[in-house]
């Protein structure tokens, strides 16, 4: 390949990818599923602050008491309540749709007959579900933060391992975290993706994959099933907690890094392969 067929493949992804952000962000279903996520934080933020005030004592649960001492942990908080439920429920619905969702409108038969190819339409597709988990993390992260500051004090934080660190060194573990928990979405946008290639109806590409997490979930509740449950996409998502140590623990993190790097890799293969000797008639 020449150098200017590789620029010109480059600006071809390009624009498909752009068209492919608009088209994710500028969705109905989007902004509400958005809406609903920065709502979540100050719901907790509010439902915190009721119950702690003096008729209550300040009794609670010891990691949402941490809220009251300091506003910025609650955007630990509402993460650790968004990821296991809230988020991929609503990344599950924006992966399910990228396939399916086209040709259930009838418009992927027209992006095909585009020069672009499939290969480089489905590499816009994925990379534009990564640039959600990035976007709603944000969502989540940046209302949690700006209900915190408004609802309670600000200065020090202390950590889960009970050591002390200023409001400068809590703003980095909670750019860190947020990236940890957009990270380990990945695997779940591979999956979406590939579900979304095996059927024509979006409906039924995003009831799947959102089941599909509620199922992984579940078993990884069950004891018996220990075996196998590190090995589940959802198994080590909570593990940025371990982040929030004087020293970071970054093992469980890594683990979760990389299953997470393997998921993408066999599901992503899987969208490709399917994608690309699909016979499109929608």
């Amino acid at each position: 390949m020449s150098r200017a067929e590789a620029a010109a493949g480059v600006r071809g992804y390009a624009a498909l990818f752009g068209s492919e952000l608009v088209l994710t962000f500028r969705r109905t279903r989007t902004l509400v599923l958005l809406g609903i996520l920065a709502s979540l934080p100050v719901l907790i933020g509010v439902v915190v602050k009721l119950n702690t005030g003096e008729a209550h004592g300040g009794d609670g649960p010891a990691f949402l008491a941490q809220v009251t001492q300091n506003g910025l942990f609650l955007v630990f908080t509402a993460l650790a309540v968004a990821l296991p439920v809230f988020l991929p429920l609503t990344v599950g619905v924006v992966a399910g749709d990228a396939v399916a969702g086209e040709a259930a409108g009838g418009t992927l038969r027209y992006l095909l007959v585009a020069p672009a190819g499939r290969t480089r339409l489905l590499a816009a597709k994925f990379t534009a579900g990564l640039a959600y988990c990035a976007a709603a993390t944000t969502v989540v992260a940046l209302s949690a933060l700006a209900t915190g500051l408004a609802l309670f004090p600000v200065g020090e934080v202390t950590l889960l391992s009970g050591d002390v660190i200023g409001p400068g060194e809590a703003v980095f573990r909670v750019v860190l975290v947020a990236a940890v928990v957009a990270a380990s979405l990945t695997g779940l946008v591979a999956i979406g993706l590939f579900v979304s290639t095996l059927t024509g109806s979006g409906i039924a590409a995003m009831a799947a994959t959102v089941v599909l997490v509620i199922t992984v979930q579940i078993l990884d509740g069950f004891p018996q099933l220990n075996a196998i449950q590190p090995w589940l996409f959802t198994h080590h998502w909570l593990t940025f907690g371990d982040l929030l140590r004087e020293r970071m623990y970054w093992d469980g993190v890594l683990r979760n890094l990389g299953l997470q790097a393997a998921y993408t890799a066999v599901f992503a293969s899987a969208a490709w392969a399917r994608f690309t000797t699909r016979d499109v008639t929608a």
